[in-house]
């Protein structure tokens, strides 16, 4: 089993796309040269409709095959945005973006998708419609969710969404997906702890935030080893300790403190935002202070439908016939998730190859993977729509 010949011979110019995409890096929603050149590429190919501005910045692309009685319409999903860390891979396409990089392959995605679109149209042997989704801002920026709010799923009567993440680790060609709860809900929170400063001489006079803040930050590990079920995955991160005072002689009025927090349950995950309201308030009160949490939802679970991920196993083993069904969970975030909230459907994990992870500075796409992927997209939507022989 291999990827389709067909992108053996397209390697080349997806490769170029990609890596054109690798050396202008743009982020979260300011993505208008990418969308730009997304979009120019897929009226090139023939596409049935090219709409731009979906979901801010977002581009959809309408495909429609030699066939469209069954009045089928599956989705796939490619994230466009950058990361604000700076290169240092050494590859003549680097970075031309000061403090810009793909470091976490969506230029990849990107091409892979775009690869996909041009092998749809040229051949259409699908009984439906597939629409290719070219989505800003995955990095924080929640443009998945922006694309929904946007009525893009009724707008087009998208049925099924499908979505594909690189993964180093994972050798070039391997596969990897799970039903349920694949990756975690991302929130974030702040807390901010207020007493009575003054001379660190004279502690006896104040209200010490550096410690009722130390209480916190140990108190809070007591969630995920007392709270919540052992059997149930969670993760509390405070990651930012910042103080209003910077001399090595004064005990601080005010304490702030940022973290987050990684649940794979909506139930764990109200469980832990209360539990983190009661420590913050109730230490702080115990040691004679205040403090206030201010606790913010973010990306949601990605819940890979069951039946949707068989069909996407299916299709990974017709392509490389190397796929791990029942990979491990991850606790990142991935805001695909609204779009599964939507749609039934699943996210799939492509392997990278040896390399650095994502996030990373001297993380690159490995382009031996363009085929396997690009095939990956092609084969969801002819096993799903099949045209009549």
């Amino acid at each position: 089993m291999a990827p389709r010949n067909r992108f053996a011979e397209l390697l080349p110019e997806i490769a170029a796309w990609r890596q054109d995409f690798h050396a202008n890096p743009e982020l979260q929603f300011e993505v208008h040269r990418t969308a730009a050149r997304v979009a120019d590429l897929l009226r090139s190919f023939g596409c049935d409709e090219v709409v731009e501005g979906i979901g801010r910045t977002g581009v959809v692309g309408v495909i429609k095959g030699r066939q469209t009685e069954s009045g089928r319409v599956i989705g796939l999903r490619a994230d466009m945005d950058a990361l604000p860390i700076t290169e240092n891979t050494g590859v003549a396409y680097a970075s031309q973006v000061p403090g810009r990089m793909h470091a976490c392959g969506h230029d990849g995605h990107t091409a892979m998708l775009l690869g996909a679109a041009k092998y749809l149209t040229e051949t259409r042997n699908f009984d439906g419609t597939a629409v290719v989704i070219f989505q800003p801002a995955e990095e924080g920026g929640g443009g998945g969710k922006e694309m929904v709010n946007d009525g893009m799923m009724d707008r087009w009567g998208i049925q099924e969404v499908y979505g594909m993440h690189n993964m180093p680790g994972i050798p070039v060609g391997q596969f990897a997906i799970r039903p349920g709860a694949i990756m975690a809900a991302a929130d974030q929170f702040e807390i901010v702890v207020t007493g009575r400063g003054g001379h660190a001489a004279k502690p006896h006079e104040c209200i010490d935030t550096t410690v009722i803040a130390a209480h916190i930050v140990v108190a809070a590990q007591t969630i995920a080893s007392r709270t919540v079920d052992p059997l149930k995955q969670v993760v509390v991160s405070i990651c930012t300790v910042q103080t209003d005072s910077t001399a090595h002689n004064v005990i601080p009025q005010v304490v702030k403190m940022k973290g987050t927090v990684r649940t794979m349950d909506p139930a764990v995950q109200d469980q832990v935002e209360q539990r983190l309201k009661e420590i913050v308030e109730g230490t702080a009160i115990a040691l004679g202070g205040q403090a206030v949490l201010n606790y913010q939802r973010g990306y949601p679970v990605t819940i890979n439908a069951e039946d949707n991920t068989d069909y996407a196993v299916e299709v990974a083993r017709e392509v490389s016939g190397q796929v791990d069904p029942d990979t491990p969970p991850l606790m990142g975030a991935e805001d695909f998730s609204y779009m599964l909230n939507e749609r039934p459907g699943a996210y799939i994990f492509l392997g990278n190859g040896d390399t650095a992870m994502v996030h990373h500075p001297a993380y690159n796409f490995d382009d031996n993977a363009i085929p396997f992927g690009s095939s990956w997209y092609v084969g969801m939507v002819e096993k799903r729509m099949p045209a009549a022989a």
